[in-house]
């Protein structure tokens, strides 16, 4: 209840996206699929117009609809990779990005991810910003090579390590098909915590976040 009043407040202090993201928000939450919570959405605002990153990579793009988020709110000039393998979601992500992307920032690379950021780091790739939004229980695989891709000063945000409060339980308290992806969430928190070219801060926003800068 505090944190249903906490969002109200917060809403009115909001800046509102554009009217495409809103409708692209409403049918991704009455259709099912996850999409980034306004919280999530507010640092990543805050971020891109802050930091201006000019190549950005996100990992799951789902429908697309925070890679448009964040089109919105990239530097003029830069551009967005983003990675997704699931063919339903590939195609609402195709329509979305055709109707709402006519200026061609966003390049949709479909595969499983990652092997996709394995080839991107055998070709020295290099982003200014990373956001890790695919399935939870592999973070930590991705790690290695998205370390690699991330340029100097880079920033990687990483989204729902909370995973709806179960990280914060006991492995015991969580059910046994969610116990896989609490321990390897945690292990990815605490791998970030410590790593040695990774300045990183975990946030209780929307599913909570971390916030992780290359050194």
């Amino acid at each position: 209840m505090e944190e249903e009043r906490m969002e109200v407040f917060l809403e009115m202090f909001r800046e509102e996206p554009p009217v495409y993201i809103r409708e692209l928000e409403r049918r991704a939450r009455e259709d099912g699929v996850p999409v980034i919570r306004r919280g999530t959405r507010d640092v990543l605002r805050y971020l891109l117009r802050t930091k201006k990153p000019e190549q950005i990579l996100e990992v799951g793009t789902a429908v697309g609809y925070s890679a448009l988020f964040m089109k919105e709110y990239m530097p003029p000039g830069a551009r967005l990779t983003t990675i997704e393998k699931v063919e339903m979601r590939l195609r609402e992500a195709r329509k979305n990005l055709s109707e709402y992307d006519k200026e061609g920032r966003i390049c949709l690379i479909e595969g499983d991810a990652a092997d996709v950021l394995h080839r991107l780091a055998e070709k020295k790739s290099k982003f200014n910003f990373i956001f890790m939004d695919a399935a939870k229980g592999q973070y930590l695989s991705f790690l290695l090579d998205v370390v690699e891709l991330l340029a100097e000063n880079g920033t990687l945000v990483s989204d729902n390590i909370l995973h709806e409060g179960d990280v914060l339980q006991s492995r015991y308290a969580v059910t046994r098909r969610d116990r896989t992806i609490h321990g390897r969430m945690r292990e990815y928190l605490e791998v970030l915590a410590h790593h040695e070219r990774l300045e990183t801060i975990c946030l209780p926003v929307g599913d909570g976040i971390t916030i992780s800068t290359k050194r």
